[in-house]
């Protein structure tokens, strides 16, 4: 069974190499946004060990998380929105 054609949008797939992250055409969006979403829970479980070994004050750690927060705007689309069919997403090509 072929896999069909993905065809992502070319601010998403921007948005994406940031990361390091290229679907290919037969890459699932599902499986791309699942992706970039562990490495978004990593980032802040990295932040989050970094608070608890004190390497800066507790005052600091919703802005530092909101920091992180805004390098994914990926994130605040669905899967499907990942392709030129869905809409544009926050913050990026405006």
């Amino acid at each position: 069974m072929a896999v069909p054609p993905y065809r992502y949008r070319a601010d998403v797939l921007d948005a994406l190499l940031v990361h390091g992250v290229r679907p290919t055409p037969g890459t699932p969006p599902d499986l791309v946004r699942a992706f970039v979403r562990d490495l978004y829970k990593f980032e802040l479980g990295r932040l989050r060990a970094r608070l608890l070994q004190r390497a800066f004050p507790k005052s600091e750690y919703a802005r530092r998380v909101d920091d992180v927060r805004r390098r994914y705007p990926v994130l605040a689309l669905l899967p499907e929105q990942f392709l030129e069919s869905g809409r544009t997403m926050p913050g990026i090509g405006d």
